[in-house]
């Protein structure tokens, strides 16, 4: 025998009530999210020209001047 039983909880709610028409015994809980939008899929390239490295990137750095 198998019953579904939708039960809404709340963002600050963290406990369920289940009904009291539902019988005791063993049970399957399945969470789901209520956010049905698919998620995104990045393209590739999609961040070109939003970063810029510096010309000097690779030249050593004045703090560590004295480990090299």
């Amino acid at each position: 025998m198998s019953i579904t039983q939708t039960v809404e909880i709340t963002d600050n709610y963290r406990q369920v009530t289940v009904p009291s028409e539902i019988p005791s015994g063993p049970v399957i809980i399945t969470f789901t999210s209520a956010n049905t939008e698919p998620k995104k899929v990045p393209v590739f390239g999609c961040s070109k020209g939003k970063y810029r490295m510096a010309d000097d990137f690779d030249a050593p750095l004045e703090d560590f001047k004295d480990y090299m």
